[in-house]
């Protein structure tokens, strides 16, 4: 194996700050549910949507993905380890917090209830004997951090326009977010169709430059009061030319659930 692939993996794992890739199961991709009614919404500013009650948390937990719930994927809870707190994660720009939290599924506001899940995809099967290959079909496959928050009243809408506000301020100078202590530069915000519940955003996410870049994927989606928000990584995509699909079969089976 090659010391640039160790060192790309290496950043990518140490980036993401999750440990999805523990065991790993197959998934398919699904098309995108909706048309333009997300882009209708974005544009729509006065649209506001009715008072809703929160969800708890051991509601959001009856709504979250389960095993089974995808196929080709292994659904498992999230642990301690999988969500930042507050604390652990600074922002060097304040008007780019709400994005950079999203990525570790950080708290923002002060949501009634709160669930995790980690959706892994199984490595595509190779009968290549070539080690290099079959590492790198290992690799390639996407692990997504879903986190779901929900707020009374409008709390989720306000939560909601927060973070398209922070991506559109903070897309073209970046920025730069210290983990526990490791700093990771975001050089590169690039905003991506989506569409699903009631809102949705989604972007394509550089972190470092040159062969030392990682793409990640970022998508949030409200539903009523509830946001569910998809970091995904794919540790076999390195490079600031590279990049990989949303995982939309993911997303389309917690939003079904979500109502």
């Amino acid at each position: 194996m090659r010391v640039t692939l160790v060192r790309r993996t290496a950043l990518a794992t140490a980036v993401a700050s999750l440990t999805l890739l523990a065991t790993a199961c197959s998934g398919s991709a699904s098309d995108a549910k909706g048309d333009d009614t997300a882009s209708a919404g974005k544009d729509d500013a006065s649209a506001k949507p009715a008072a809703v009650k929160a969800l708890t948390s051991a509601e959001l937990e009856k709504v979250s993905l389960e095993q089974g719930d995808v196929a080709g994927y292994k659904i498992s809870k999230t642990g301690p380890e999988d969500i930042a707190q507050p604390g652990d994660v600074t922002v060097d720009k304040k008007e780019c917090e709400p994005i950079g939290f999203a990525f570790y599924g950080v708290k923002r506001g002060d949501p009634v209830g709160n669930a995790g899940r980690k959706a892994v995809q199984e490595p595509k099967k190779d009968e290549s004997a070539d080690p290099e290959d079959l590492l790198a079909g290992m690799l390639d496959v996407t692990s997504s951090l879903v986190t779901l928050a929900s707020y009374d009243g409008d709390g989720a809408a306000k939560n909601f326009a927060e973070l398209r506000a922070s991506a559109a301020e903070c897309a073209s100078a970046g920025f730069t977010m210290s983990m526990k202590g490791s700093k990771q530069k975001i050089t590169k915000l690039t905003e991506e169709k989506a569409t699903g519940g009631e809102e949705a955003l989604a972007w394509r996410v550089q972190m470092g430059e040159g062969d030392e870049a990682a793409p990640f994927k970022l998508m949030s989606v409200r539903q009523g009061g509830t946001i569910a928000t998809f970091f995904t990584l794919n540790l076999g995509k390195t490079g600031a030319d590279a990049d990989f699909e949303q995982p939309t079969a993911v997303i389309d089976a917690q939003v079904k659930k979500l109502g």
